[in-house]
């Protein structure tokens, strides 16, 4: 029985996806296959290419023969010049991840509210532990310039600050 490595397409009319199989050379191209090896998905940006190299290795060395399509393709992963013992290629483009949508939301909203992300705020309380005597000076400043630029609302940092409730926001200016 000859065997070839070749491609099963699948998808829509104008958006063509394909599967790597080990098939009878006397079948059909859309036709039953002995194993799925792989998938290959061009018009994604850069084209998705999964190949199984293991079973890939196994049908090559037993004798199965690539179609000219999977034969490019498996140069690109570098498994036909590890079967052929040539170098390996260089690497292939990768997709970048995509970020989960609740986190971009979570950042967009932050950025229209007007709210910093915490992680400036942490080297600010080292500066103030290094420099215990300047940290009242700056803190009796920084409410006065806030409050003639905006008279209409209240500054958190200021209204913090002012605070009597131990407890409460002004707990840890202390």
């Amino acid at each position: 029985m000859a065997v070839k490595i070749r491609l099963l397409r699948m998808g829509k009319i104008r958006n063509p996806q394909y599967r790597i199989v080990v098939a009878d050379s006397r079948t059909k191209r859309d036709g039953r296959a002995i194993e799925y090896v792989g998938i290959y998905q061009p018009k994604e940006n850069p084209s998705l290419i999964q190949v199984k190299s293991e079973r890939v290795q196994y049908w090559l060395s037993v004798g199965a023969q690539p179609s000219e399509a999977v034969q490019r393709i498996l140069e690109k992963t570098g498994d036909w010049q590890q079967f052929k013992g040539l170098p390996a290629p260089p690497p292939l483009l990768v997709a970048e991840p995509k970020k989960s949508r609740t986190e971009v939301y979570e950042a967009e909203a932050k950025q229209a509210a007007g709210v910093a992300d915490t992680k400036p705020a942490t080297p600010k309380k080292s500066a103030k532990a290094g420099k215990p005597a300047a940290a009242p000076e700056a803190a009796e400043a920084k409410p006065a310039q806030t409050k003639a630029a905006e008279p209409a609302e209240p500054n958190r940092e200021a209204v913090a600050e002012t605070a009597e409730d131990p407890a409460g926001a002004g707990a840890d200016a202390s």
